[in-house]
């Protein structure tokens, strides 16, 4: 059996409609898939303070309340990926600085359908249609 690893994730919708992506690099695990921004959480912190500090890490990026959304559970050959995600809205689409990832959008949903995805992120993609009308 696979190990298990929590990842919280960010959905950040601007008042547009559109939402962030971030691309991982190619020599990464899943490289060159689509995801929503985020990272690992570590053992005894709380989601939403693993997300944070992934967030300022990874993209030097600093968001407004957090709103949970359901958790999904992806069985990759390399460890089992419980997503757990939040949802943000912005006013305006704020500057992201790539620490880690190859590239960064903000597309909408038939924009994002185009993209190849991570596959844990797809069914937080696929809920995303009542969402992104704040």
């Amino acid at each position: 059996m696979s190990k298990a690893i929590d990842v919280a994730c960010l959905v950040l919708v601007s008042m547009q409609g559109r939402f962030l992506t971030t691309l991982r690099p190619a020599q990464k695990t899943l490289g060159n898939h689509w995801e929503f921004p985020g990272g690992k959480v570590e053992s005894g912190e709380r989601p939403e303070i693993a997300l944070r500090r992934e967030l300022r890490e990874e993209l030097h990026l600093e968001v407004n309340a957090l709103q949970p959304l359901p958790p999904t559970t992806h069985a990759y050959d390399f460890a089992t990926v419980r997503l757990l995600p939040f949802l943000s809205y912005c006013e305006d689409r704020p500057q992201v600085h790539l620490a880690e990832h190859a590239a960064s959008r903000w597309v909408n949903m038939n924009e994002a359908r185009e993209l190849i995805w991570a596959p844990a992120d797809l069914p937080i993609l696929e809920s995303l249609n009542g969402y992104l009308a704040p």
